[in-house]
């Protein structure tokens, strides 16, 4: 027990401290970070929302099916303390219930429909369990899994996220994500082994040095960041670091994107966009 801490305090240290190191971990995750015009890897927003109801199993596992290389999904505690995926703070928009979610046990939450409000065909889909997911992800070898911690998690929530995680031994092929900063310190805390991104929607002045303070491998922002940032990318990648960029779903968009060199795309619409890199890009 003792050993590991050691290891994993020093991981922490040269990552903080040691730019190369941080430019290692994070191309580990990404691949090596693109230039302008390389094609970017693709992750499916929630699953793949074109083909099944957002965090349900149905999307998920569409896109484990598919050729991309992350799927990503949110993650919230019910009132019990268990991990489910879900968006949004209340369950009335993607389910034929009512209330907040950290208000519901997990039990009150999987009797609920979260599939019919898509479609007829998937009536009776059911909020999943994080432990379902990642079941799901520890059968695709290939894969790896973008978290977004919504919201505000102390440390004992992490730890119950990170025990689904090494339980299933998939803990080379995540990522953590949060737009709370609280809880991305709570991650360098408490899950210093998993890598970390940032998510922003307006870039701060200084992206580099916020990435840096919090020990993040990236930071997720939006295309209307970088349109007001030209220079965001290049400094990112100068400094071993990725970016990302959410959530885009037209080839307008995707083509101004690859233009700035960014890492990944989070889109709804994951299978055209790897269709379309594939067809447009070098390298593909």
């Amino acid at each position: 027990m003792v050993a590991s801490a050691v290891v994993i305090l020093a991981l922490v240290a040269v990552l903080l401290l040691v730019p190369d190191a941080v430019r290692v971990y994070a191309t580990n995750m990404m691949g090596s970070l693109r230039a302008p015009g390389e094609p970017a890897f693709v992750a499916g927003h929630r699953g793949d929302r074109a083909h099944g109801p957002e965090n349900t199993m149905p999307a998920l596992v569409k896109a484990l099916q598919s050729r991309l290389e992350f799927v990503e999904t949110d993650v919230q505690l019910s009132a019990d303390g268990v991990p489910v995926l879900i968006h949004d703070e209340t369950v009335d928009r993607t389910t034929d219930g009512t209330g907040a979610v950290a208000e519901l046990t997990a039990e009150e939450l999987r009797a609920l429909d979260a599939g019919a409000w898509y479609d007829a065909a998937f009536a009776g889909a059911q909020v999943p369990l994080l432990d379902e997911f990642l079941d799901a992800l520890a059968g695709h070898r290939s894969k790896k899994a973008l978290l977004e911690l919504k919201g505000h998690w102390e440390p004992a929530g992490i730890r119950t996220v990170l025990d689904a995680i090494y339980l299933r031994g998939v803990q080379n092929r995540v990522v953590f994500a949060s737009f709370n900063l609280t809880t991305v310190a709570h991650l360098a805390d408490t899950a210093p082994a998993i890598p970390r991104v940032i998510i922003k929607r307006d870039l701060p002045r200084d992206p580099v040095g916020l990435a840096r303070y919090y020990g993040a491998i990236a930071i997720i922002t939006t295309p209307n960041s970088l349109d007001n940032d030209p220079g965001a990318v290049a400094r990112m990648h100068d400094a071993g670091l990725g970016v990302l960029v959410y959530t885009l779903n037209s080839e307008k968009r995707w083509s101004e994107a690859l233009a700035y060199g960014v890492d990944g795309i989070i889109t709804d619409r994951p299978s055209k966009l790897d269709g379309w890199i594939a067809a447009t890009a070098p390298g593909t």
